[in-house]
């Protein structure tokens, strides 16, 4: 016994280089922490936003560097808990430039004195959520949070750059992970940033408190449903990972009680992340009640990395059982296009407009995820390339528009902006478009290949049902632009701030993507189709 020979462990096989993207972001993250602690505070906010940008460039550069000689049929590295292929590099790469137009407008501090968020965690709301809050710190400008101190020491929580970089790594992660369980570790680390960044607005600080903690709950209740799918396909396939599952289904004679179950609870989850109907609650509170940088993040780069791990799920692991859970996903799409079109007409914030807008284009979506074809990979990751950017810079464009008490964002409030701005109201009118689905922009592309490749899978009556509620969506975005041109402005109203340098890179950003994708969508959509999932 005691003679036995011990084998030695071997360590895990680990490609740094295939990695390296997320190992950047993620190690920025963690220096950020550290700043936070040794760094003073009248300096953090230049070192952060330094410090946060590098690193998104660098991880751009180093998977640039690697995409060109990275393997046609991908690899699986991290002892097969992250599969870096095709669709995961492409989504990388999507991710990585929309956190980076999304992180210069966090940083904005021109448009609100200070920048958008809290200057100091311990401010409390006034009550009824107002424009202004009252706080117990002393040099804060006539006790408002709104105001920026008069030594510029406060001017915001710069908590927000780690905390936007954590949430960016999980992202990566979620998108790229083979197994079940990481899929779940990675979902916890972009969520709970998200939860925090929703509660720290500078104004109106009850509704956005308010919006965090919905969202902490809600999201609470996803993550239980989708670790109690986890649980259940382990028991079915005896394994977390994709392929595994996959096998399972194809040729085991356990029940498929467990597997169908398992399934419908791991999908609840993912499409509560993608602000998916019925799974939608969340999305309108949040995204009026968060900071508007927060929001366009969330709107952007969270529905990329939802759709990316369900596109995974899918194509790997269900792919074989499609027959039994595609009708579910009919439901799913009809509900989430209804929901959005439907009461998006009955909004008069634009805000959350735009957020029943996010769920008509989830059920989008939904149609190109369903095709399970090479066409609707390729088509489905487009249309996130495309909303992304759109949607992005529409928020940015919300924020300069304002009162006293700040962001104006009752439709009243944008009448006749386009004789105050004809530049803002013009920017805006063509990103509408872009979500409307218009020709010449992202949008009509985006929709034109997802119905294609729905099409050529058989799923007519869905695509019809799609054009329809894409008809309806139209109003409320055209009902912008009737109030923005041809409504007198009333007097005192909003007016349009002029942008800092950070917020009008984004817009511009934002907008140039939306029309360069409308007009030359040859090599985003090439991208998008270079390769299938690896597993």
């Amino acid at each position: 016994m005691f003679g036995a020979q011990v084998t030695a462990l071997s360590p895990p096989s680990v490609d740094y280089t295939a990695i390296l993207p997320v190992l950047i972001v993620l190690g920025a993250a963690a220096v950020g922490v550290l700043l936070e602690a040794f760094v003073p505070r009248n300096l953090r906010w230049s070192v952060q936003v330094t410090v946060s940008l590098v690193a998104l460039a660098g991880a751009g550069i180093a998977l640039g560097a690697y995409v060109p000689g990275a393997p046609a049929q991908g690899v699986t590295t991290m002892v097969d808990t992250l599969a870096i292929d095709a669709p995961a590099l492409f989504l990388w790469g999507t991710l990585l430039a929309l956190a980076f137009a999304a992180l210069l407008f966090i940083a904005e501090r021109t448009v609100e004195p200070g920048g958008a968020f809290v200057s100091q965690a311990a401010l409390r709301g006034a009550a009824g959520g107002g424009g202004s809050v009252t706080t117990g710190v002393p040099g804060t400008a006539g006790g408002r949070a709104g105001a920026a101190p008069a030594d510029g020491t406060r001017g915001m929580q710069t908590e927000v750059f780690p905390l936007t970089l954590f949430a960016l790594g999980g992202m990566m992660t979620f998108v790229a992970a083979n197994d079940l369980l990481t899929m779940f570790i990675a979902l916890e680390v972009l969520s709970l940033p998200l939860y925090l960044m929703c509660g720290l607005a500078r104004r109106r600080r009850l509704l956005s408190q308010e919006s965090a903690v919905k969202y902490f709950l809600l999201g609470a209740f996803a993550s239980a449903f989708f670790l109690y799918g986890v649980a259940l396909l382990y028991g079915y396939a005896g394994s977390v990972r994709l392929g595994d599952i996959a096998t399972a289904a194809a040729g085991s004679d356990r029940s498929d009680t467990l597997l169908f179950a398992g399934f419908g609870l791991l999908v609840v989850g993912l499409l509560f992340k993608g602000s998916v109907g019925p799974f939608h609650a969340w999305t309108p509170d949040v995204y009026q009640g968060a900071p508007t940088s927060v929001t366009g993040f969330m709107a952007a780069c969270t529905k990329v990395a939802a759709f990316g791990a369900m596109l995974r799920v899918l194509y790997v692991g269900f792919e074989g059982t499609s027959w039994e859970w595609r009708g579910v996903l009919w439901a799913v799409a009809i509900v989430s296009m209804a929901v959005g079109a439907v009461l998006g007409l009955t909004q008069r914030d634009v805000k959350r407009m735009i957020a029943y807008s996010s769920i008509a284009h989830a059920g989008f979506l939904v149609i190109g995820v369903m095709t399970l074809s090479d066409s609707g990979l390729a088509a489905t990751m487009f249309y996130l390339l495309a909303y992304g950017f759109t949607t992005l810079a529409a928020f940015a464009v919300v924020s300069l528009v304002r009162d006293a008490d700040g962001e104006a964002t009752d439709l009243s409030s944008w009448a006749g902006l386009a004789k105050r701005s004809p530049l803002i109201a013009g920017v805006f009118t063509f990103l509408l478009f872009a979500l409307a689905g218009i020709p010449l922009t992202s949008g009509f592309v985006g929709k034109f290949v997802v119905f294609s490749a729905a099409l050529g899978e058989g799923l007519a009556p869905l695509v019809v049902l799609a054009l329809v509620f894409s008809a309806v969506a139209a109003f409320f975005y055209l009902r912008v632009v009737v109030v923005m041109y041809l409504t007198e402005p009333a007097a005192g109203g909003a007016s349009v701030t002029v942008p800092g340098a950070f917020t009008t890179i984004t817009i511009a950003a934002g907008t140039i993507v939306t029309l360069l994708l409308g007009i030359y969508p040859g090599f985003a959509l090439e991208w998008a189709g270079a390769g299938g999932f690896a597993f």
